[in-house]
């Protein structure tokens, strides 16, 4: 056996920190075999994921320990007797109490539900139940579809109502439709969760199988009808703009008109994201019997509601949501549930106070450098492309130049003007909460675009671009070992954080970022022959990506995955590119602790990716997420990438090598 020389590293003498430790590498490993295991191998080996945990990893690490500084803020909060009503520190305060008050949420039981329930109950015809549905959403409540405000993907100046599909009690509707044995393992689970909840909410056995056999008949009929996951990504195959008058047309047995004004609007035009699931409903709305509608509504009632009640139905829950589909084996301490849920209702308030404590003005400024660095890179890069003709080029650069950056935190804070939480009312908290939001975003219908707005709290460990608004958001959370770390070697550092910027700004070149121009709108800027090519370079990844599985018979879906897997082709790209010319002009290269600068890239890549994952979990993520496996994330991007191959000596016979006309390079 020929002896790699990546398998033993000659170490410097001066220990120094640089953001990486040798000792979680596995240097038994060939790096040009499976780069994911040889850099990550021996944390892998030595970690374990936590009972409350389906995956553990450097997202996740670090989302804890961001948890535990919030934690610190919470004890601060409700030791203070200072909070004016109606302020930030009191709804943050008064909904974590509420959340974590297990005494009076175990004495109250079902009680919060009643008046919901009984309300479903006394319906006297389909036009009473469409009255409903239409009054629901403003609370969130049970039904078949949703609706929500949102930019206008053709006009995005302006705001507009969506449709969307929904109405199903598992994850994704080949749950119900397809025959696979994780499909069958999760779909015996969702109809014994069905008759556990039913038993607990006090109903007899054979009304609980009446019920759970028309929930599945509803929600199969539902799933059949609805977009498959691969196409609810594609923005142009969910952009349908219909006048009131042509959706009454679509789907005769609501009456638009008095379903919208009920809502709170009037609209001239909706966005109907999936035409024929909106006609299947119309048709259930008419043949099927207003008795079971008010069998499912209730369903989807308690079982969405289940985790805001008493212990009994949050461990019922769990046991389905989280043991059946990610195999979890423990629930998180109350404390970490409390901080989810207030998160989840009022996390700008506690984002600011977060801010205010742990998130210092030069983390900042030393990411606005190193974004403006990748942006700079980015321009360089796409002038040379050579697939790409001059005249697409000038339109690429246009919409990157005018590509927002928003770091850290929000210019300006939610106010929470008018919501009203209390210490002792957890499921009107709830409820509360979402009504503010939705009735915040239906008055938007009648204003301009808020281009501030932010869709993550500045305490999430996360990144996201944004389509409409062409920017991209890096939450202040995120800035932090082992993304982005002051005191590490710049090599580490461009490696994962610098790979998270590129990943973000590829979002907007991606199979869908790409269709949007530089105010936001979805308008194509390419000539047909540039877009083929691109399409072509694409499905190198597509078919790549369908080779790699998880389980027998659970494979990446490399349509589902292909934005996220050309964000990160193109973010270890622009990121190694960026690290290069720091290197020319900081003029420091050199070996630390044996390796070589471009060697500390490739780690620092690595790390920021590493992650163990429960079986259950990875099954139900590679049939659900657009986000590949982590180890996929890794090697999937470095199979495509010439500078791996240069630094490692990669050649044929290596798992990883691909023939140079079959890599992906796209930008």
């Amino acid at each position: 056996m020929v002896k790699c020389q990546y398998l033993v590293k000659k170490q410097t003498s001066k220990k120094e920190y640089w953001g990486f430790d040798r000792k979680d590498m596995d240097l038994s490993v060939r790096p040009q075999d499976d780069f994911y295991r040889y850099s990550n191998g021996g944390w892998l080996k030595k970690e374990k994921i936590p009972p409350t945990e389906a995956r553990w990893g450097s997202f996740y690490i670090l989302r804890y320990e961001t948890e535990k500084q919030l934690r610190i803020l919470m004890k601060e909060l409700l030791r203070s007797k200072k909070q004016v009503h109606g302020s930030p520190a009191q709804l943050v305060a008064d909904y974590y109490r509420s959340a974590v008050d297990l005494k009076r949420r175990n004495t109250l039981g079902t009680k919060p539900l009643q008046p919901y329930l009984q309300e479903i109950r006394a319906l006297k015809d389909k036009k009473g139940l469409v009255s409903y549905l239409s009054r629901a959403h403003a609370w969130g409540g049970p039904g078949p579809f949703g609706l929500f405000v949102d930019q206008d993907e053709k006009q995005s100046s302006r705001y507009i109502l969506r449709l969307w599909q929904g109405g199903l009690g598992m994850p994704d509707r080949d749950y119900y439709v397809l025959n696979g044995p994780e499909q069958k393992r999760v779909r015996d689970a969702y109809l014994l969760h069905i008759d556990t909840l039913l038993r607990a909410w006090g109903v007899q056995k054979r009304e609980r199988s009446q019920m759970r056999d028309t929930v599945m008949r509803m929600e199969t009929r539902l799933a059949e009808a609805s977009m498959k996951k691969e196409e609810t990504r594609d923005s142009e195959k969910t952009y349908h703009k219909y006048s009131v008058s042509k959706l009454n047309s679509h789907v005769p047995q609501i009456d638009w008109n008095a379903y919208l004004q009920a809502v709170g609007v009037v609209p001239s035009d909706v966005i109907v994201s999936q035409p024929d699931f909106f006609a299947e409903v119309g048709r259930m709305l008419q043949d099927i019997s207003l008795e079971d509608w008010k069998c499912y509504l209730e369903w989807e009632l308690i079982n969405g509601s289940s985790s805001l009640l008493s212990t009994k139905f949050v461990k019922i829950s769990f046991n389905f949501y989280s043991r059946t589909l990610a195999g979890v084996q423990k629930m998180r301490p109350l404390w970490r549930r409390g901080l989810g849920a207030t998160n989840g209702a009022v996390g700008e308030a506690l984002g600011k106070m977060y801010i205010d404590r742990y998130f210092p003005p030069h983390s900042k400024k030393a990411m606005d450098a190193l974004v403006t660095d990748l942006f700079a890179v980015y321009a360089e890069r796409m002038k040379t492309l050579q697939w790409m003709s001059s005249a697409t080029k000038r339109k690429g650069l246009i919409k990157l130049r005018a590509m927002k950056r928003k770091i850290g935190y929000p210019r300006k804070w939610e106010s929470f003007k008018g919501l009203r939480i209390t210490p002792k009312d957890y499921f009107g908290n709830a409820v509360r909460t979402h009504q503010y939001e939705f009735n915040k975003r239906i008055k938007r219908l009648r204003g301009p675009v808020d281009r501030e707005e932010w869709f993550m709290n500045p305490q999430t460990v996360n990144a996201y671009f944004h389509p409409t608004l062409n920017e991209i958001v890096f939450p202040a959370a995120i800035l932090q070992w082992p993304f982005f770390d002051p005191k590490a070697d710049a090599a580490v550092n461009y490696g994962a954080i610098g790979s998270v910027i590129g990943h973000e700004i590829t979002h907007g070149f991606d199979d869908q970022g790409s269709k949007y121009d530089a105010r936001g709108n979805l308008k194509s800027w390419w000539s047909n022959t540039y877009r083929k090519k691109f399409t072509q370079r694409a499905d190198l990844l597509v078919k790549q990506y369908n080779t790699y599985n998880v389980a027998p018979g659970v494979n990446v879906n490399g349509q589902l995955t292909l934005g996220e897997n050309i964000a990160d082709l193109g973010g270890l790209t622009i990121g190694y590119e960026a690290y290069q010319r720091h290197l020319t002009k900081t003029k420091t290269h050199r070996d630390i602790d044996g390796f070589s600068p471009e060697e500390r890239f490739f780690l620092g890549f690595s790390q920021a990716e590493r992650m163990l994952t429960r079986p259950e979990s990875e099954k139900t993520a590679v049939l659900t997420d657009p986000h590949s496996p982590s180890s996929f994330r890794v090697n999937g991007p470095a199979a495509n990438f010439d500078p791996f191959y240069e630094v490692y000596k990669v050649k044929k016979g290596d798992k990883l090598y691909k023939d140079s006309k079959k890599r992906a390079r796209i930008w």
